[in-house]
């Protein structure tokens, strides 16, 4: 797993590289992307580690278990991990528990855990007499961890909303043709980041004029490591011949046009990251509610002057109280360009406070 060497690391260095292990780890999926690297007290590398997902063993144990492969002592040795270690038993042990059996002197982390299941472990080791430091490149630590310390602060996924659009904000002709739009490279773009999101929506209307699949499907034609689940909010039936249910991940409709029932029902199903397609009438539900934590705007430079737009009406009837977002991100993707827009204020729990269900590895 890790090449073993004499070169000295500061804390700093450990943690950067800890960091770059955690993203080794999947972005879809209940548990949250963490790494562990273990130094000597000369800050020499014994061992390093990441979780690869539910089903497989924590960061700090992977890290401990390179260690011993590579016949090191971890004995007083330090611990860098990104998010706290855990204190609680799932399919596994405590990872504090695994930290003081083999010795292990000193722990640093990135990030408080603040799921109040697993959190406790930094109290743990230092009752123990383990020095403990928290705080280490924190803010990188909620970044990579955002979606994740999201969706047990506010008990709800991060809802992410996509839009594809002309320059003047269409989504369609005025006959309702609206393939393609956005251009080939941007539309690859959009659907690699479904291999990343837990869940997928889309309202009635979309699912019965367009029958999207809305599966991955990767460029070199390999089989997916994973789908997402496929989510119909509406009334209205979805056809047994519809893609949808077709081969891909699992198909559910909620027959609501209530979002915080639709938030809460795939916070029951451990979803933490839901992306929503379409429609406009959907994104405005979504964008109304105060329940959206990223836009994801692909715009195209086309002109179609009318046609329907990318949301629906949202209640707004003076630029003094437009939506406004920060630019977190562009991206030129050919000749089309993507926004990444994140809410300026914090966004609202639309479920009582508290963890979403975690399928503990």
């Amino acid at each position: 797993m890790s090449t073993h060497g004499d070169t000295p690391l500061t804390t700093d260095d450990a943690m950067r590289r800890a960091l770059e292990l955690a993203r080794r780890g999947p972005e879809h999926g209940p548990n949250p992307r963490v790494g562990c690297v273990l130094l000597d007290d000369a800050g020499r590398l014994l061992g390093e580690g990441w979780h690869a997902g539910a089903g497989t063993p924590h960061a700090e144990v992977a890290a401990l278990a390179d260690a011993r492969a590579a016949g090191r002592d971890v004995r007083d040795a330090t611990a860098v991990v990104t998010l706290e270690p855990c204190d609680h038993t799932g399919r596994t042990g405590p990872c504090t528990e695994a930290l003081l059996a083999a010795g292990i002197g000193r722990v640093v982390h990135a990030v408080d855990d603040p799921d109040p299941v697993a959190a406790g472990g930094a109290a743990r080791l230092r009752a123990a007499g383990v020095d403990v430091q928290g705080g280490v490149r924190r803010t990188e630590g909620e970044e990579l961890l955002r979606v994740w310390l999201h969706a047990v602060r506010h008990g709800r996924p991060w809802v992410t909303l996509k839009t594809a659009t002309s320059l003047d904000g269409r989504v369609a002709a005025a006959d309702g043709t609206s393939r393609w739009i956005t251009s080939t490279v941007a539309r690859r773009h959009a659907h690699a980041h479904r291999a990343v999101v837990d869940a997928i929506a889309v309202g009635t209307g979309t699912a019965l004029t367009d029958d999207p699949a809305l599966t991955v499907r990767p460029e070199d034609g390999s089989a997916p490591t994973h789908q997402p689940l496929r989510v119909v909010v509406g009334h209205r039936d979805v056809p047994e011949g519809a893609r949808l249910r077709g081969p891909g991940g699992s198909f559910l409709q909620l027959r609501t046009h209530d979002v915080a029932a639709v938030l809460a029902a795939l916070a029951d199903r451990q979803v933490r990251h839901l992306l929503v397609e379409g429609g406009p009438r959907l994104a405005a539900a979504f964008l109304r509610a105060g329940v959206v934590d990223e836009l994801h705007a692909y715009v195209a430079p086309v002109l179609l002057g009318a046609g329907p737009g990318a949301v629906g009406d949202l209640g707004i009837t003076t630029i003094a109280a437009a939506s406004r977002w920060h630019t977190h991100e562009t991206v030129r993707l050919g000749d089309d360009v993507l926004v990444v827009a994140r809410r300026t204020d914090t966004p609202p729990a639309t479920t009582e406070p508290g963890p979403l269900p975690t399928e503990d590895s």
